[in-house]
C-alpha cells in the first residue's frame, strides 16, 4: 500500500485532511463536556442565562465540527480519487508497453479487474484511512481520558466490555479476511468468462452453446456470490453483536451511575457526559473493526497492482540505439530460433532469409507452423532466443524501439477497427494524413468503392470493432490504414484471407505498382498459394522449421512440402 501511495498522493492534501479530522474529533469530544456543564450548572440551578451561554458555545463547536468534517471529506475524496486516477494511468501506461510475453502472463481479464475493481478497493481504504483510521484512535484515546476524568470508578465497565469487543473483532477478522481476499480472484474469473462470452457471442450462437455458456457463467457467478454471501453474512452478524454490547454497556453505566448519583458520588451531568464518551469509545472500536476487515482486501489488491507495475518487460530499449534508414530497407533473419515462455519445444528453429528493398517476401505453411510468430519478431513483439533479426544490417535489439515500430507497418490476422469515423481510423497510423493520402491508400487496398458509396465518405461512422463492416471490408480498411504509414517494412499477416481472388490479385498488383511501396520491403503471410505465388521469395514453414526458400517455380520443382500445399489447393492441370 505504501509503495503504491508514494508519489501519487499530495502530502499537503493529506496533511490538511488530517488537520481537519483532528479539529472535528476535538470538537466532538468537547461537546459532551459542555452538555455536562449545562446539566450540572444550568439545569440543576435553574440558571437560564448560563444555559444560553453554554448552548451558544455548543452551537459554535458543533458548527466547527461540521465544517471540519466537510473539509476533511472534501480533501480525503480528492486524495483518494487522484490516487485512483494516477494508478489507472500508470497501469495503462505500463501495460501498453508490455511485450506479448507479459500480456500472456497476466491475462487481459485480470488486467481489467486490476485496473478497475482493485483500484477502487485501494481508493476506498485511502478514504477510510483519512476518515476512520485517524478518527478512531484519536477518539478512543481522547474519550477514554475524558471519561476517566468524569468518573474513574465507572471506567471499570470497560475492563469487561473491551475484551468482549476484541474477541468479536478477532473472530470476524479470522473468518472474513480470507474470504475478502478470495473475492478479487473470483472477480477475475467472472470477467474472464463474461468477456469470452461477449467477444465470442456469434460463435456461441452458431454452435448453439448458449446453455453451456450460461451454465459456465452461472458457475463462476455463484462461486463469487456464495463467497460474498458468506463474508457479508459475517459482517452482518458483527454489527448486531456490537450494538448488543453497546446497549448492554449503556444499561450497565446507567445502573451503576444511578447508584453513584444516589450516593452523591457523581453529578447527573457527568453521567450523561460519561455515557456519550462511552459510546464514542465503542464507536471507535467499531470503526477499527471495519478497518481491520477491509484493509487486508485492499492490501491484496495492492499486491496485484504492484505485480503489474513492477513487471519487468523482456523488451528493453536503449536510448542511444540506432535509427532506421527507411529509404534503404533491408530485412534479414539470421538463424533465428524462438521459444514461447515455458514451452518445451521452440516455435521457430534456424530460420534464415534475406530480403532487400523492392522485394516481396511471402511466408506459407500449415496451421501452427510459426508464420505469425515469425512476423511478430520483426517489430520486437518478442525477442529471439538465438540468432538475430536484422533491419538494415542492424540487430533489432540495437535499434531504437519506437523508431523500429514506426518503420514497420503491420496488419494483424484479426482486422481491428476503432469506434469513430473512417478518417479517424486511417489517421491512427498517421496523424497528419490528408484526405488525398487516405483516398490513395483506400485505392490501393481496394476499399474506395464501398466508402464512396456512403454519402458521409471519410466521415462514415465505424462502430465498435468495425461491426458495421463485413470481414473483407474490415481487412481492406486495416490494410489501407497500414499503407498510410510511411514505413520501411510492410507486413501483412494473412490479411487477404477474407478477400475474393479478384480483389486479392488487384490489391497485390496495386502494391507492386505504387512508386513508394514498391521500393520498400513487403512481407506477406498467406494460406493461399495464389496470394504468395508472385512473390520474389517464398519461405516455407513446417512445424516451426524453414523447409524451403525460393520462387514459386523453384519450390514447385524441388520442395515437397510446398508441392503438397499447391496440390491441396489447385487441381492438376490448372494454372494459378
Amino acid at each position: 500500500m505504501l509503495k503504491i501511495a508514494k508519489g501519487r498522493m499530495s502530502l499537503w492534501a493529506v496533511f490538511g485532511s488530517v488537520l481537519f479530522m483532528i479539529i472535528q474529533v476535538v470538537s466532538n469530544l468537547y461537546l459532551p463536556n459542555l452538555t455536562s456543564d449545562i446539566v450540572n450548572n444550568g439545569v440543576a440551578t435553574g440558571d437560564v442565562a448560563y444555559i444560553w451561554r453554554v448552548g451558544i458555545k455548543m452551537s459554535i463547536f458543533a458548527l466547527i465540527s461540521v465544517l471540519a468534517a466537510v473539509c476533511n471529506v472534501f480533501l480525503a475524496s480528492r486524495v483518494s480519487q487522484r490516487l485512483g486516477t494516477d494508478l489507472r494511468a500508470d497501469i495503462f501506461k505500463k501495460v501498453i508497453n508490455y511485450s506479448h510475453n507479459e500480456m500472456d502472463k497476466v491475462g487481459t481479464s485480470s488486467l481489467i479487474t486490476r485496473t478497475t475493481n482493485d483500484v477502487v478497493q485501494i481508493q476506498n481504504v485511502v478514504m477510510m484511512f483519512l476518515r476512520m483510521m485517524i478518527m478512531a484512535p484519536i477518539m478512543l484515546i481522547g474519550a477514554s481520558f475524558l471519561a476517566y476524568q468524569k468518573n474513574g470508578t465507572l471506567t471499570m465497565v470497560f475492563l469487561i466490555v473491551i475484551p468482549i469487543l476484541v474477541v468479536i473483532m478477532a473472530l470476524v477478522m479470522g473468518f472474513a479476511v480470507p474470504l475478502f481476499k478470495a473475492m478479487q480472484q473470483k472477480t477475475d474469473n467472472i470477467n474472464l468468462v463474461f468477456r469470452e462470452g461477449l467477444t465470442g457471442v456469434r460463435v456461441i450462437r452458431a454452435f448453439r452453446q448458449d446453455k453451456f455458456e450460461q451454465t459456465r457463467f452461472d458457475g463462476v457467478n455463484k462461486d463469487y456470490t456464495n463467497n460474498a454471501v458468506r463474508v457479508f453474512s459475517i459482517m452482518a452478524v458483527m454489527f448486531p453483536l456490537m450494538t448488543l454490547v453497546m446497549s448492554g454497556t449503556n444499561i450497565g453505566i446507567t445502573w451503576w451511575g444511578g447508584h453513584l448519583i444516589a450516593e452523591q458520588a457523581m453529578n447527573t451531568g457527568n453521567l450523561i457526559a460519561f455515557i456519550t464518551y462511552a459510546m464514542q469509545i465503542l464507536m471507535s472500536f467499531m470503526m477499527l473493526s471495519m478497518i481491520f476487515v477491509f484493509v487486508p482486501r485492499a492490501q491484496a489488491s495492492a499486491v496485484r497492482i504492484n505485480a503489474v507495475l513492477s513487471q519487468t518487460s523482456t523488451i528493453v530499449n536503449d536510448d542511444k540505439a540506432e535509427k532506421i534508414d527507411k529509404d534503404k530497407p533491408d530485412l534479414h533473419f539470421d538463424n533465428v530460433t524462438y521459444r514461447y515462455h515455458h514451452a518445451e519445444n521452440p516455435a521457430l528453429s534456424d530460420v534464415d532469409f534475406h530480403v532487400t528493398a523492392g522485394q516481396t517476401l511471402a511466408i506459407i505453411g500449415g496451421t501452427g507452423s510459426g508464420k505469425s510468430t515469425l512476423i511478430n519478431l520483426i517489430p520486437r513483439f518478442y525477442d529471439v532466443e538465438s540468432g538475430a533479426v536484422k533491419v538494415n544490417g542492424t540487430n533489432v535489439k540495437d535499434v531504437d524501439l519506437p523508431d523500429l515500430r514506426q518503420n514497420v507497418a503491420m496488419v494483424p490476422q484479426k482486422a481491428i477497427l476503432f469506434a469513430g469515423t473512417v478518417r479517424e481510423n486511417m489517421q491512427y497510423a498517421n496523424d497528419n494524413a490528408t484526405d488525398d493520402e487516405i483516398w490513395h491508400a483506400l485505392d490501393i487496398a481496394q476499399a474506395r468503392d464501398f466508402i464512396e458509396e456512403n454519402p458521409e465518405g471519410l466521415d462514415y461512422i465505424v462502430e465498435q470493432g468495425g461491426d458495421n463492416f463485413s470481414g473483407g471490408q474490415k481487412q481492406r480498411l486495416a490494410i489501407a490504414r497500414a499503407l498510410i504509414k510511411d514505413a520501411a517494412i510492410y507486413v501483412f499477416d494473412d490479411s487477404f484471407s477474407a478477400l475474393d481472388f479478384k480483389t486479392d490479385a488487384n490489391l497485390r498488383a496495386a502494391l507492386k505498382a505504387d512508386p513508394l511501396i514498391s521500393q520498400r520491403v513487403v512481407v506477406i503471410v498467406g494460406q493461399r498459394v495464389s496470394t504468395v505465388a508472385d512473390a520474389d521469395q517464398i519461405v516455407v514453414l513446417d512445424k516451426g522449421k524453414m523447409v524451403g526458400l525460393g520462387t514459386h517455380k523453384e519450390l514447385l520443382a524441388s520442395n515437397e512440402v510446398y508441392k503438397e500445399i499447391v496440390d491441396s489447393q489447385i487441381r492438376k492441370g490448372d494454372d494459378l
